[in-house]
């Protein structure tokens, strides 16, 4: 009696610890960890995105090793932010975003170092056409730049790894997009 008890105990606390494996943020699944490239990455944070009261995607942040400083995640290895949209955007207004979180964390002589830069994302993010609810924007920062993917669709590459660094100050620069967005990708 006391083994199949014993037994039972351990059944549930396998069931308990694979049900919490995996976060859940606005009914969108993240996986614990991914493969990008040849690195496992964790899972460092996630939140949603919102506009005023609008729910835009959830955003991801999957690092070699947890961090709670910004600093340290901006000059790290690898690294993987995953949108999830909550909401259809165009293409357009979605590059703007990312234009603006740019100027809004980068001097205006830096910026202008990066147009090159940002103009191969711009044609990389209109290769994606419009964004709709549900859809996964994947991108893929590291020394080698930053790859653009959607819905496991990859559309090339942005040449540079300081490129990459930049482009995550967007969300945890100085300046973030959302400061409640960047406590939650920094896991607070």
């Amino acid at each position: 009696m006391k083994k199949t008890c014993l037994l039972l105990l351990l059944l549930v606390g396998a069931l308990a610890a694979g049900s919490v494996s995996a976060a859940e943020v606005a009914g969108v699944k993240l996986e614990d960890r991914v493969q990008a490239g040849q690195s496992e990455l964790v899972l460092n944070g996630a939140g949603v995105r919102k506009k005023l009261f609008i729910k835009v995607y959830v955003a991801a942040l999957y690092v070699p090793q947890k961090s709670a400083a910004a600093a340290a995640l901006l000059e790290s290895g690898p690294r993987r932010m995953v949108l999830s949209m909550l909401r259809d955007v165009e293409a357009p207004t979605l590059f703007s975003a990312l234009r603006d979180g740019l100027k809004d964390n980068l001097e205006p002589a830096v910026l202008a170092g990066f147009q090159t830069q940002v103009d191969q994302l711009g044609a990389l993010m209109g290769k994606i056409g419009n964004a709709r609810t549900g859809d996964r924007i994947v991108l893929d920062l590291g020394p080698a730049g930053v790859t653009v993917s959607h819905n496991a669709v990859s559309h090339g590459t942005v040449t540079g790894g300081s490129f990459a660094s930049a482009l995550l100050t967007i969300w945890l620069g100085e300046h973030p997009v959302d400061k409640d967005l960047k406590q939650a990708l920094l896991g607070g």
